[in-house]
């Protein structure tokens, strides 16, 4: 189990992620905390995981309803699916442009950049059509311009994770999901999330097994409540499980973080 943050390391987190709650204000992706936080009901947590042992049953487990839940930033593995397979069925690889969009999006969880490249792959029928080829089935895109509000499933999560991290056999361009470059990248730049972005289902790996992860939090207009989601590849006990987390109704973001991290681990055990 990963170590607990030191104050400056908490600090450091802190400032990041209020950081990304600012541009996320900015791109719409969700609204300002209401004025008089007393007014907020009453928080009532809930939480979905999923889990998928790529090293033993191949059938994925579900803990709590399989319900749905904002995406928030987790959209944006699905975001860089979607524009990968893309320049795959265009017969290319990503352009330096593409390439210094799609890295702070997934590794800083850079807003701007996601709204660029939501933008570039059509936005939510662009999302649908490739998730209908990665086999997604309950996913739908968030409206406009509100990537983040994306609405999915803990199971769909499992199976664009498993496009992503499961070494099946290679797609050709054109056809089926991704190559296995294409893996390959998306696997690397959430195996280089920036450290204080690292909570989540890291917390159900071993010590010394470094996860690859992406993260999504919001926070809603009116309740005030938090929604906190963590998706990605973790190894505990000598095999690698792909995980995901989903949540909302926590009355702050450390509140989700707590939850997240307690669902994965149990999820995992």
């Amino acid at each position: 189990m990963p170590s607990r943050p030191s104050p400056t390391a908490a600090h450091t987190r802190t400032g990041v992620l209020l950081a990304s709650v600012g541009a996320l204000l900015a791109a719409g992706a969700l609204h300002p905390a209401p004025a008089v936080a007393a007014s907020a009901p009453a928080a009532s947590p809930h939480a979905t995981a999923a889990v998928l042992d790529l090293d033993g049953a191949g059938t994925p487990v579900v803990h709590g309803k399989d319900s749905a839940y904002d995406t928030a930033s987790i959209v944006k593995v699905d975001i860089l699916a979607t524009l990968l397979l893309q320049a795959q069925d265009a017969g290319r690889r990503l352009t330096a442009g593409e390439r210094g969009r799609a890295e702070p999006m997934i590794e800083r969880s850079d807003n701007t950049a996601a709204n660029a490249l939501w933008r570039q792959i059509g936005r939510a029928p662009g999302l649908a059509a490739a998730n209908k080829r990665l086999g997604l089935t309950s996913t739908t895109g968030g409206p406009g311009v509100t990537w983040g509000l994306t609405r999915t499933t803990a199971s769909d999560q499992i199976r664009l994770l498993r496009a992503v991290f499961d070494s099946g056999t290679p797609a050709k361009s054109g056809s089926g999901g991704l190559t296995t470059e294409s893996r390959t990248y998306l696997r690397t730049l959430m195996g280089h999330v920036v450290p204080e972005q690292t909570w989540g289902v890291s917390a159900a790996g071993g010590s010394g097994s470094p996860p690859a992860l992406k993260n999504g939090w919001l926070q809603r207009n009116p309740s005030g409540l938090w929604d906190v989601n963590s998706v990605g590849q973790v190894t505990a006990k000598g095999h690698r499980y792909l995980v995901a987390v989903l949540s909302n109704g926590s009355a702050s973001m450390g509140d989700g973080i707590s939850l997240v991290e307690k669902t994965a681990r149990r999820a995992v055990a």
